[in-house]
């Protein structure tokens, strides 16, 4: 059966073949996240002032502070699925000394409070906390995608089927290792896709936009046109929506793109008479931010990639962390997402024993490395040398700005 949707201003066609067997087989060997149910949602938002609740939360930051009196008390943010929510702790029999040593070793915990509300805004006035010291599920305690997961797993890995060996190989070979993180992940901290399940939504997105460009278009170089075209339209009408208001303008996303756009376009031309490698550019598609495996940290991440690419290093400091929300792995952001890319693709490859030739295995190592198109942007390579190095940028940065104008994320 055919699978039919549409993306980016329901310009792109997603078209893809599965059935109801195929359907059962992907989510048996790639089986879904577990999501909250509603009574694991804790907005505080819907709760009465004055009510008594008792929540898990995932510390993010802590500080002492001191009232007008001089007197002490904690001012804390905590996070859920459903967004940040301030607290204070009173200094009543001694808790302010009772309680930093245990907010500065855990980063979850179950929470007794009052609900104030102060002109608006709401927040939790503490009785009692207690750390959580058990295994937790991420999706309870940070933001995830509004999408359907179950989707856009089926989707990617009907993408998967349609690759050649060796890249089917290689593809699937990743996500049998690494799915159980891969479907979690964010892809960001703050731009793009920053929440669990973004690095699959993201990855998924990108694949939509090179088989609009290589599969449901007859002329590649058009595609990209009409693509940029299609940029161009939403722009004028973000710009004209924009003039039309003084009341909290929206973001501009398109602005200062168009330009670099034509530019990698021009780049592009450069190789008009070489026809892209589908096989490369989806199995680049699916390793190009597979890095971000380990070049973020958060609540429920999981440390195996380390132990995948370094076997003999000592990893008992990294299993010891104390993990917040969405950041920056301080081992990872030492490499990057884009060498880490690389480095996966190279150890998969060898650890499966797959035989791909020399050359495909650097045009696809390459367009890894240069997905981010410029250096300034971290690109390691001064420009795309390949017309797939091209098209990986190109989409890599289409889906980056575009989730951004999306309402459902």
């Amino acid at each position: 059966m055919n699978e039919v949707k549409s993306y980016f201003y329901d310009f792109i066609p997603v078209i893809y073949e599965t059935s109801e067997i195929k359907r059962k087989e992907i989510l048996r060997d790639f089986p879904l996240p577990v999501l909250p149910t509603g009574e694991e949602t804790f907005n505080i938002q819907n709760v009465e002032k004055g009510k008594n609740v008792r929540v898990r939360l995932l510390l993010n930051e802590f500080s002492v502070e001191t009232t007008k009196t001089n007197k002490q008390y904690l001012k804390m943010r905590f996070s859920n699925n459903a967004g940040a929510i301030n607290a204070k702790l009173w200094d009543n029999q001694n808790a302010v000394e009772i309680n930093k040593p245990i907010l500065e070793a855990f980063s979850v915990f179950d929470v007794e409070a009052r609900v104030e509300d102060y002109r608006g805004h709401k927040s939790l006035t503490i009785n009692k906390l207690k750390p959580c010291e058990e295994d937790i599920n991420p999706f309870t305690l940070l933001a995830y995608t509004k999408q359907n997961i179950e989707d856009l797993t089926v989707e990617l890995f009907s993408y998967l089927d349609e690759l050649d060996s060796p890249f089917k190989e290689i593809s699937y070979a990743a996500m049998h290792r690494f799915w159980d993180q891969f479907c979690i992940r964010p892809a960001a901290k703050g731009f793009h896709h920053n929440y669990l399940g973004g690095l699959l939504k993201h990855t998924v997105g990108l694949m939509r936009f090179a088989r609009y460009i290589l599969r449901h278009e007859n002329n590649h170089y058009q595609a990209t046109l009409k693509l940029i075209n299609r940029v161009e339209k939403a722009h004028k009408s973000d710009i004209w929506a924009q003039m039309q208001t003084t009341v909290n303008p929206q973001q501009l996303v398109w602005k200062d793109t168009i330009d670099h756009l034509y530019t990698m376009f021009y780049g592009m031309m450069e190789h008009k008479d070489i026809v892209p490698n589908y096989n490369i550019v989806l199995t680049s598609i699916l390793f190009h931010d597979i890095g971000k495996l380990l070049e973020y940290d958060h609540a429920g991440k999981k440390y195996e990639e380390f132990k995948f690419l370094f076997p003999t290093a000592n990893h008992s400091n990294v299993e010891n962390r104390k993990q917040t929300g969405i950041k920056m792995d301080e081992l990872g952001v030492m490499i990057g997402h884009i060498p880490y890319g690389v480095l996966i693709l190279s150890k998969i490859i060898e650890s499966e024993n797959i035989t791909i030739s020399l050359e495909d295995i650097h045009h696809i190592s390459h367009c890894i490395l240069c997905h981010h198109g410029l250096p300034e942007w971290g690109a390691c390579i001064r420009n795309p040398q390949t017309i797939e190095g091209y098209i990986i940028h190109i989409v890599d940065f289409l889906d980056s700005r575009y989730e951004n104008t999306e309402e459902l994320k």
